[in-house]
This record gives structure tokens, sequence and C-alpha cells, in this order.
């Protein structure tokens, strides 16, 4: 069984990445405890992809060492 985490006190903020003309734009929030979720901020309320902590840290440090 499935249980959805409450995403009501999520605070969104938009990746550096994102550019300003609609195109590519992630919202993350990592506000809350144990996980990381992510989302389109052109549709807010869409689908929401759920990481845990670990494996958001995992995922961001491997994209920095893949840039450097």
């Amino acid at each position: 069984m499935r249980i959805t985490p409450d995403l009501s006190t999520a605070a969104w903020r938009k990746s550096s990445y994102s550019n300003n003309d609609g195109g590519i734009c992630v919202e993350v929030a990592d506000n809350l405890p144990g996980i990381v979720p992510v989302r389109d901020s052109k549709d807010p309320d869409g689908p929401v992809l759920i990481f845990p902590n670990g494996s958001w840290s995992a995922f961001i440090a491997s994209l920095k060492c893949a840039v450097s």
C-alpha cells in the first residue's frame, strides 16, 4: 500500500537551471523530512515525483560530478 505524503507545507523553489521562456521548469521542495518532491513549475497541480532524501542527494552529487 502506498502512502501519499502531505505536501501542503512544501516550500517550492524553482531550479536555478530552469529557463524563463516557458521551457524546462523544475521545482523542488527540500523542507520536508525524509523526502524531496519534484514537479513541473508550469503544472503546479500536476503530478509530483517523490524521492527519498538520500536518493535525491546522490542524484545531485552525480550531476555535479558530470558537470565538473
